[in-house]
């Protein structure tokens, strides 16, 4: 075997995996558009200098790449209207138990596919859902009516109030106040704005 292959492929191996220490700890699925455009190009160009006399220029153009995906992801972090240009919004499907019908066709997603993804969360019926997203690493997120969600500790303790005193603990504090992170997808803004440094 020649030695010039070996020492190849090992260098490139060690400077794929610093590049991609670099780029982040995403998985695919969890991959913005970007990431995923520029890992693929990665990954196919890697390859390349194994059988060709390239690889300085590789590593160069591998640099460059995990340069790009590093400063967009910073422009993400601090403009909100150039991430949403960037990766996209997460957008609802689901509000209030009924489909959005209209984002569907957007997402080019079929009901039946929705149904097959909320399946596999454990939820049996779209009407036990308050909302719905679809976030931009393709995953679903939701909140499920309130009658529908399992007890909390919390609900557990103030029903032990409410049994042993007959009163129920004033302080709790409903659903809506508690700074719902889906209200920002609906409403299409930040309820408590990010602090400076984040955007």
């Amino acid at each position: 075997m020649d030695m010039d292959l070996i020492w190849k492929v090992l260098l490139i191996f060690a400077i794929g995996t610093l590049y991609l220490r670099l780029s982040g700890r995403k998985t695919i699925s969890q991959m913005t558009m970007p990431e995923a455009i520029i890992m693929i190009a990665f990954g196919t160009m890697l390859i390349q200098p194994v059988t060709s006399k390239s690889i300085w220029t590789t590593i160069v153009v591998g640099a460059i790449f995990i340069l790009a995906l590093v400063i967009t992801e910073w422009i993400q972090v601090k403009s909100d209207l150039l991430e949403t240009i960037i990766s996209g919004k997460s957008v609802p499907v689901v509000e209030k138990g009924q489909l959005n019908e209209k984002n569907l066709r957007k997402l080019r997603l079929t009901v039946d596919k929705l149904e097959e993804r909320l399946r596999q969360l454990g939820i049996s019926s779209i009407s036990h859902l308050e909302t719905a997203t679809v976030e931009v690493n393709g995953k679903i997120g939701y909140t499920l009516k309130p009658e529908k969600q399992p007890a909390t500790k919390e609900d557990i303790i103030n029903l032990i109030q409410l049994i042993q005193t007959g009163k129920m603990n004033s302080s709790i504090v409903s659903n809506e106040s508690d700074g719902n992170i889906f209200k920002e997808i609906t409403n299409k803004n930040h309820t408590e704005p990010p602090s400076s440094y984040l955007q």
